[in-house]
């Protein structure tokens, strides 16, 4: 059983999708100096977009994102601490993730959303490898048994 079927209940999804935009909002409130200000101002103006927008975004990515992680996890499993194993291996993680976000955006028509992730993406992929182990034990927290 992959991420997406064990994560396919609507009511276990809309938490899923709650705690990743906690997540998220943590993660960018953390940043500091210039360039978190920059990322502030520019998840600002996403979140601006319409209310609802970045959890909307995520509902949409998460079956891709947890086909993507999947692999990785899979081998987690295998050690008996996928949570750790994804951790450990955040790099191949956030290349995965980044992939589909990188697509999405390619065929996005919202120009403003384009606009703030192209300029944020060369750095995102620390910012991502960051998030991992967060996304690690909210993967946990709703596959558990």
């Amino acid at each position: 059983m992959g991420l997406s079927d064990g994560l396919n209940d609507p009511n276990k999804k809309e938490s899923v999708v709650a705690d990743c935009v906690k997540l998220i909002d943590e993660q960018v409130a953390a940043k500091g100096g210039i360039g978190g200000l920059g990322m502030k101002a520019a998840y600002g103006t996403v979140k601006g977009v319409r209310p609802g927008y970045v959890a909307s975004a995520i509902d949409g990515l998460l079956p891709q994102a947890f086909d993507a992680l999947d692999p990785i996890w899979a081998e987690g499993a295998q050690t008996a601490d996928p949570v750790g194993y994804l951790t450990q291996n955040r790099s191949r993680a956030a290349d995965a993730l980044l992939g589909i976000t990188d697509a999405r955006i390619e065929r996005s028509n919202n120009g403003i959303v384009r606009g703030a992730y192209n300029r944020f993406r060369k750095s995102a992929k620390s910012d991502v490898e960051e998030a991992v182990p967060g996304l690690a034990k909210i993967i946990d927290n709703y596959t558990k048994g």
